[in-house]
């Protein structure tokens, strides 16, 4: 099966083109080759028509494309009439998303005001019970058949208006009958997506687009992943690939991209960056969303900067073709450095970094830095502190290789890296550098960069390359953004024993953000770890506030991961590989799990904070705070 053309090139996936609303009068085109769009979401009460409003223009101000509304309830799906008119008498014509969860009835009436209705195949036609139960053939084509009642109306009902579907499978609501034929799995996400697929199919209808969304961006990688080529698959199953003409029936259908519950500050830049990042440059997405638990209008901020980035961290074929003899088409299976349906770290033998760190084989990725920035925090460091410098780049025996030649190496226990001032970007390069190794059978460990070109970094006494196009320092929340990308996605590829982080130009925020990585991309755990939804119309409790209240307190708990969600629409299911989980359950009443059980119900949320953390206490997660110290991820910058 292919995602993509190649790992080594960018090349954008052709998809059908799904109007919305009026181009010429606000509207949009999705797919093709129009710009990715950018949408977000609004964070207030839909019965609040004139904040709904003003959230509306606020977003359109600062560039957002698309704007979803929450419609959870009939009554609130009547609203958007309200909402839409009164945009629209403003002159802003920005199309509308509704987004559905459990009741067909507000989708049918959502789809009379707005330009797009999103539903959720995990629980549009079903209600969760995380039920086991085992389907035979018949029973299964039974459920399929009940689905495709409950849903065939809506669909009758966008082509009679000329409406759009968004398909959007979350990893945290599959349902019952997807988990226990499927399990929790990308497969189980792209094939309840494509069920409802078929049934849009079934009645000609094409105005229709996916998402793949989970909080973990490894998982939302492999996803949206195995669902282009499980669409590429039924392409070549169903119609002839050599065909000039497009059969108009193509399964070329746009992708919307998405990390959900990516949290707030840099943490959710850090997974947004890896998860949409990763997959932009892979070549894939037609509109994306930046899920931040913040004020929605710095959503389009970072989609804006995020989508900047993506020209310069890709490669063309003919860059690659100038620059290594490396075949421009070498896309087939057997050239891929790694399996990208599966997360699998690339096998390496242990190597010593130094005297007291090891890499490779089953340790711990690790955390280099230059000298000058060594030199600058490790008077800094405290014996206990986990942010810390392993090893100090100046100082490793390392193979700095050319990858766009041909080289030899003769020892498997030789730490290797791309030599600085190659003429290709960093993931580019290091996938190359990885599938040439695999091509000589050698399974070396990889040190991974951020950058080939150091930049120019005054305080820390670096010479930049000669030949460096990026002279000067990045601005810091572009230097998160491209150094989340390049190395998050070679993680997420399984690529990369150790890390060194040179695009960033202060020493103590280039170390801070080499952990963030890691522990955005699940290689290690240095702090608490928290899943937090951006607030809804269906949140029951201000997320922003209790985000903080929440962190105030349990900030400390090195391992220990927290879901803060606002409604129990995705809470259970995202929350099923947290510790904790604290979910709205009511208009201020609370709801506190344990993974995805719920333990304790309807606790007032003045209470709930301190429940929560007599509950971790319970469970023998919790340690008492040390004194209060500043440690050099804290004081360095």
């Amino acid at each position: 099966m292919r995602y993509c053309e190649s790992p080594f090139f960018h090349h954008r996936r052709k998809t059908r083109e799904v109007v919305i609303g009026d181009p010429a009068r606000g509207g949009v085109i999705i797919g093709g080759n129009h710009p990715v769009v950018k949408q977000s979401m609004l964070t207030c009460d839909t019965m609040d028509t004139a904040e709904s409003v003003k959230q509306t223009l606020d977003l359109v101000a600062v560039g957002c494309q698309l704007v979803r509304i929450t419609a959870p309830t009939v009554k609130d799906a009547a609203n958007l009439q309200n909402i839409v008119a009164e945009l629209r008498k403003r002159g802003c014509n920005v199309p509308i998303v509704a987004d559905i969860h459990f009741k067909p009835d507000a989708a049918m009436e959502a789809v009379k005001w707005v330009e797009v209705v999103r539903v959720n195949p995990g629980n549009y036609a079903d209600s969760k019970k995380f039920a086991t139960k085992e389907y035979t053939d018949e029973q299964y084509t039974a459920e399929l058949k009940r689905i495709e009642e409950k849903f065939t109306p809506l669909v009758l009902e966008c082509i009679r208006r000329k409406r759009c579907l968004r398909i959007g499978t979350n990893h945290g609501s599959l349902s019952d009958r997807i988990m226990n034929r499927y399990g929790d799995t990308p497969l189980g996400m792209v094939e309840s997506a494509l069920e409802f697929a078929r049934i849009c199919r079934k009645h000609n209808f094409h105005n229709v687009k996916f998402s793949m969304k989970s909080s973990n961006p490894k998982v939302m990688i492999e996803c949206y992943r195995l669902l282009v080529a499980r669409l590429n698959e039924l392409d070549e199953q169903e119609f002839n690939p050599q065909s000039a003409i497009r059969n108009p029936q193509s399964w070329n259908y746009p992708i919307h991209l998405g990390v959900t519950e990516a949290g707030e500050g840099e943490d959710g830049r850090i997974k947004s960056a890896i998860g949409i990042g990763s997959l932009l440059c892979d070549g894939l997405g037609d509109t994306i969303r930046v899920s931040l638990t913040e004020d929605s209008p710095r959503e389009i901020e970072v989609c804006t900067d995020l989508l900047a980035q993506v020209p310069k961290l890709t490669c063309s074929v003919s860059r690659l073709q100038a620059a290594s003899a490396e075949p421009a088409k070498a896309g087939t299976p057997d050239t891929f450095p790694f399996d990208p349906f599966h997360f699998e770290r690339r096998e390496t033998p242990e190597i010593e970094l130094n005297e007291q760190v090891k890499c490779g084989g089953e340790q711990l990725i690790r955390v280099v830095v230059i000298r000058a920035t060594w030199d600058k925090v490790a008077p800094k460091i405290r014996p206990k502190d986990d942010v810390k410098p392993e090893a100090v780049y100046e100082d490793l025996n390392v193979a700095e290789i050319d990858p766009t030649k041909d080289f030899e190496i003769n020892c498997e226990t030789q730490l290797v890296t791309v030599k600085d001032g190659v003429n290709l970007p960093a993931i580019t390069a290091f996938h190359l550098l990885a599938a040439k190794l695999k091509r000589l059978g050698r399974n070396n460990p990889i040190l991974l960069k951020d950058c080939l070109n150091p930049v120019v970094v005054s305080s820390l006494r670096l010479d930049s390359s000669a030949h460096s196009a990026d002279a000067t320092p990045l601005e810091p929340k572009i230097a998160l953004l491209r150094a989340s990308v390049v190395i998050g996605s070679l993680l997420a590829d399984g690529i990369g024993d150790a890390i060194l982080i040179r695009g960033e130009a202060g020493g103590g925020q280039s170390l801070r953000l080499a952990y963030n990585i890691l522990q955005a991309a699940g290689c290690r755990s240095f702090k608490t770890d928290y899943v937090a939804c951006p607030s809804c119309g269906r949140t029951l409790f201000d997320l922003q506030t209790v985000t903080a209240r929440i962190k105030a307190r349990t900030e400390h708990l090195k391992g220990v991961k927290i879901a803060i969600m606002g409604c129990i629409v995705n809470g259970p299911g995202e929350m099923a590989d947290a510790d904790f989980g604290y979910v709205g359950g009511a208009p201020g009443k609370i709801n506190l799990y344990v993974g995805k059980t719920p333990i304790k119900f309807n606790i007032p949320e003045a209470e709930a904070v301190d429940r929560l953390v007599d509950l971790i206490k319970e469970h023998n997660k919790w340690v008492e705070p040390e004194a209060q110290g500043q440690s050099a991820l804290q004081t360095v910058v």
